[in-house]
């Protein structure tokens, strides 16, 4: 009898892995498809790709530079940080945003990509707004300069992802 249970429950391991699921079946087929021609968008412009490949390297620097800032603040809370190092990743944050605004100035998008441009040059001012409001901690000493920057910080980082969610669709999955 044990012989015949063992037997059983090999055999049931061994059919587990092809066992259809929605996920992975047939369903998970049409879902995937279904997908796939949503995210599907009119090719770009050569004008609108110039554009994008242009502002890639400016969007890199803004994203290190907030994710910088941003886990500085969280380690400055959990006192793993130094207030002098904090002091530091947002002044360097700070002089990142300046630089990228003038950049974004510099360039020139194609008219279909105008608005999105203006928002992302926005976003940018957004997180140097926030930025200011940390660096006066830095001057009266006071920490609740960090609650009173997040919501910029925040809606910055929001006009970002939808705005980088069209330029760059797989930076930002979906949650």
């Amino acid at each position: 009898m044990a012989v015949v249970a063992g037997l059983v429950v090999a055999s049931v391991a061994w059919f587990v892995p092809f066992a259809p699921n929605n996920e992975a079946g047939v369903r998970g087929a049409f879902v995937n498809a279904a997908l796939v021609a949503k995210a599907r968008r009119p090719a770009l412009t050569a004008a609108e790709e110039k554009y994008i490949r242009e502002l890639w390297p400016i969007h890199g620097d803004v994203e290190r530079s907030t994710l910088r800032m941003s886990l500085g603040q969280i380690f400055y809370t959990t006192r793993d940080l130094s207030r002098a190092d904090l002091g530091t990743r947002v002044k360097e944050a700070s002089a990142t945003y300046k630089a990228a605004e003038a950049r974004l100035h510099a360039l020139e998008p194609p008219a279909s990509l105008r608005t999105d441009h203006m928002a992302y040059l926005s976003a940018v001012g957004l997180f140097r707004e926030s930025a200011a409001e940390l660096l006066k901690m830095f001057s009266d000493g006071r920490d609740d300069h960090m609650l009173a920057a997040y919501p910029k910080s925040q809606e910055a980082s929001n006009k970002i992802r939808e705005v980088g969610g069209k330029f760059w669709p797989h930076e930002f999955p979906p949650h």
